[in-house]
């Protein structure tokens, strides 16, 4: 018996790092699991990678159309969506004073206006007991330099799971706010980041953070886990942090 046989679950964001790290445990657990992304080839290797398990399709969540094909797509084929991991985000680090409108448009664009009608698309798909979760982050309470609109996106998306728990109640679906800390992943290296860059940043950023390291991909799919199944039956608007005790202490 797994913890989310028989549900079905989108996750956003899902053709690497922490989404396709949780596609594979959500599938271990039972669920029939449908991925996003933009890149088509993470996709493909994404789905080669667990089997054919995984349902890849491509889809831009800055891009209402698409988020609406997308929408259309999961209904004919599946009918409902059981378990929401609205993960999918980016941005364009940047001093404050040298960020443009396009950046700022494509970082607001993905992250909070992405997520927020990702969920709102999604919502008649989704039945009493369902599960919502919106990746935010430890920054959406740091001060740090080059992330202010990453940061303020991050932050929105921390209100919006408040408001959608109360708002959702009556309906029978939680949601909640997962926040990753420094996680090993990609992000940095899609951002531009060299690999001296992200050495000197991680040593620098490991003496910070109370567990001395960054976390895995796996940690926060393991979080992401509870939080869709029975387990957290009684938790909605809150936020997990998952991040080493960075942002706690």
């Amino acid at each position: 018996m797994g913890k989310l046989d028989g549900k079905v679950a989108l996750i956003t964001g899902g053709s690497d790092g922490i989404g396709l790290a949780t596609a594979q445990l959500f599938c271990q657990e039972g669920a029939t699991v449908i991925i996003t992304g933009r890149d088509q080839a993470r996709l493909n290797s994404a789905t080669e990678y667990s089997g054919g398990k995984i349902d890849a399709v491509r889809s831009d969540i800055s891009v209402m159309s698409e988020i609406e094909q997308l929408c259309s797509y999961v209904k004919s084929r599946y009918g409902r969506v059981d378990i929401l991991f609205a993960n999918a985000g980016g941005g364009r680090p940047g001093l404050f004073a040298q960020v443009t409108e396009e950046d700022f448009d494509f970082t607001v664009n993905t992250n909070f206006k992405g997520t927020f009608f990702t969920v709102q698309k999604m919502l008649p798909l989704m039945n009493q007991g369902s599960s919502v979760i919106l990746t935010t982050s430890t920054l959406n309470r740091q001060g740090r330099e080059y992330v202010s609109v990453y940061s303020g996106t991050k932050a929105a998306i921390r209100s919006l799971a408040r408001s959608l728990a109360a708002e959702l109640s009556a309906a029978g679906i939680r949601v909640n706010a997962l926040s990753p800390g420094l996680i090993d992943t990609d992000q940095a290296r899609k951002v531009g980041m060299s690999e001296d860059m992200i050495e000197q940043s991680n040593a620098h950023l490991h003496t910070l953070i109370p567990m001395h390291r960054s976390g895995t991909a796996h940690e926060i799919a393991s979080t992401a886990l509870f939080l869709a199944s029975d387990d957290a039956s009684y938790i909605t608007g809150s936020e997990i942090s998952v991040d080493g005790g960075w942002a706690q202490v």
